[in-house]
């Protein structure tokens, strides 16, 4: 497998089969992150396609300041917000029933063994995954976007900041924000100890 530098000097000129490679590198990772902003499967996957035609489209304005990830979250992160705004309606719930990806581009796979709590447990869980994934929703799309880029695909402050496209100061102080909107709100409900 070649380097990501030379994968993207290639696509830069004009390789489709180099850029078909980063496809294959990215595709769970950029899949992930839109699944987070979108909160459902089909639309995840639209929006990853989505981000992947502009990214090829754009190949020619990257400049190689940040990490090609980086470059390739932020059009991600902007193909989902305009969308979002574009619908101007709910998200979808988070369903556990869906196969996530880990931050190796892994799936995790959600089979239950003989030994796994039972339905009320899992049921709980499930409706706290909801309840979580309403509370994202409800966020302003800053915060959302700081606390998804941290929290779920883990990336850096210095990477979240290079794809916000802002200090890291203000990286630091709306995932803070988040987190404790988060917090308030899980903690009224009673559903943290």
């Amino acid at each position: 497998m070649q380097s990501e530098e030379y994968l993207v000097k290639q696509s830069i000129q004009g390789d489709t089969r180099a850029f078909e490679e980063l496809v294959v590198q990215y595709h769970n990772k950029i899949y992930a992150l839109a699944y987070r902003y979108m909160g459902n499967e089909e639309d995840a996957y639209d929006m990853a396609q989505e981000a992947f035609i502009k990214a090829f489209r754009s190949l020619r304005s990257f400049k190689g300041n940040s990490s090609f990830s980086t470059w390739l979250y932020r059009i991600t992160t902007n193909v989902c917000l305009d969308e979002l705004r574009r619908r101007k309606r709910r998200i979808m719930p988070l369903s556990l029933d869906e196969p996530l990806a880990t931050r190796e581009g892994d799936e995790v796979e959600k089979e239950i063994a003989d030994s796994s709590p039972g339905a009320d447990i899992l049921y709980e869980q499930k409706e706290f995954a909801r309840y979580i994934q309403g509370l994202l929703n409800e966020m302003k799309p800053e915060h959302k976007t700081a606390i998804v880029l941290r929290d779920v695909m883990e990336l850096s402050y210095e990477e979240i900041a290079e794809v916000l496209n802002c200090s890291m100061g203000t990286v630091k102080s709306r995932i803070s924000r988040a987190r404790e909107v988060l917090r308030k709100k899980i903690s009224e409900r009673e559903l943290l100890p």
